[in-house]
């Protein structure tokens, strides 16, 4: 019976001290945070908002184009010819299919503008957090970011040492 403790006692031991090694080797960091704080991000950012604002700007002359030969249409639609009022029919439908095409178009430039601009800050991010894990020791890195998955991050958050790597103050 007491060789029985001995080895239940030291399989107990044994599995302790395989969690506590294996818990060393995790560490966690908030990457949508550490991202948001690099300066490459603010001025991708910054020319994301610039091609929106541009693209707001173009779709607001469009728009008040279109109202403003709409009304006019409305206006002179009964002294108008029928010929004259077929054209400016005409111009009021093309000028309206610019507009959707200005809206898709916008869509998809901005979108593949972000993952552009974006791509080499997530990888900037992802080698310095590859770089301050393997000089820690960890081999396991959990993103904390809200909504990740990770319910309870109490290991050694990256943040501090990743943020140093990047230059960020």
């Amino acid at each position: 019976m007491k060789t029985f403790r001995k080895l239940l006692f030291t399989a107990f031991l044994a599995l302790s001290v395989s969690f506590v090694s294996q818990a060393q080797e995790i560490a966690h960091i908030n990457a949508q945070e550490l991202v948001a704080q690099m300066p490459e991000y603010k001025t991708a950012n910054d020319q994301l908002l610039k091609m929106r604002e541009s693209f707001a700007k173009d779709y607001q002359q469009m728009v008040e184009e279109f109202q403003t030969k709409a009304t006019k249409f409305q206006q002179e639609e009964q002294t108008a010819g029928d010929a004259v009022n077929q054209t400016r029919m005409q111009e009021l439908q093309d000028l309206q299919n610019r507009v959707q095409q200005l809206e898709l178009n916008a869509d998809s430039e901005l979108g593949k503008k972000q993952e552009e601009l974006l791509k080499p800050v997530l990888e900037k991010a992802t080698t310095a957090i590859q770089k301050v894990a393997r000089a820690k020791g960890y081999k396991f890195v959990l993103d904390s970011t809200m909504g990740s998955g990770i319910l309870m991050a109490d290991g050694p958050d990256l943040m501090a040492d990743v943020k140093k790597e990047l230059g960020i103050n």
